[in-house]
């Protein structure tokens, strides 16, 4: 059963009601969740699973996987006794994880913005820092990526969500700056995260109402990992 993706409208979600409709190894699926799953170099969501029915116990979930097949999401638990099929359970996210992961995810937005060319791959971490690799045979200047990204930090582009069906995306291959992966299509619409007017991509990630809330980074490095490969390293400041 393919669970509904509640944060896919609305990232600044922190709990939901659901239930429980299967029962793995150490993993629970539900009907709906708030947990974004692992994916697009996002880590999976972290945070508790409260019981219902067991006088407000609360599990503690340590990632979130999708299951691509079915899709539906896998939300792992650390330990203690599992939720039975159909048991009501609270599903509550770890907030301030998550909300630096949406500041940097859509700081990675900003760095496209700024570098023209192919990204080649990329991830976001825990610890308030990303990176983005990019098709660059020659290092960018440092100084003016960071200075270029805060500035569009600092004029508080708004973000929106749009769709576009698969024939759309077609037809605007420029939409697409990842090189390597493609967003999945086959089901009808595609999400796009547009900041302003200066980005709009295919993403299913989760992302900040508009750029001011990213707060100053700084550029913490840039790296030759190949011969037309550079990698940009970002931080909070």
């Amino acid at each position: 059963m393919k669970t509904e993706e509640l944060f896919r409208a609305d990232g600044y979600l922190r709990y939901c009601n659901a239930h429980v409709v299967s029962v793995g190894e150490g993993s629970i699926c539900v009907d709906r969740t708030v947990f974004y799953p692992e994916g697009g170099g996002q880590p999976g969501d972290k945070g508790v699973l409260i019981r219902e029915g067991g006088n407000g116990e609360q599990l503690k979930i340590i990632d979130t996987k999708k299951d691509r097949d079915t899709g539906a999401h896998l939300h792992f638990v650390d330990q203690g006794e599992l939720p039975a099929i159909g048991e009501e359970v609270v599903l509550q996210i770890d907030w301030e994880r998550r909300y630096r992961l949406m500041r940097m995810h859509s700081c990675m937005h900003l760095l496209c913005a700024v570098v023209p060319a192919g990204v080649t791959g990329g991830s976001v971490r825990d610890d308030g820092s990303a990176r983005l690799d990019f098709d660059l045979p020659l290092p960018p200047d440092k100084l003016e990526i960071e200075t270029e990204v805060n500035r569009l930090i600092s004029e508080n582009h708004p973000m929106s969500l749009e769709w576009i069906s698969d024939e759309e995306l077609a037809n605007q291959p420029e939409l697409v700056r990842t090189m390597s992966v493609k967003p999945p299509t086959g089901g009808g619409r595609i999400r796009l995260v547009r900041f302003g007017e200066i980005d709009l991509q295919p993403c299913g990630g989760t992302h900040v109402a508009a750029t001011g809330e990213i707060g100053e980074i700084r550029v913490k490095k840039i790296e030759k990992k190949g011969k037309n490969n550079r990698r940009i390293t970002i931080e909070l400041a």
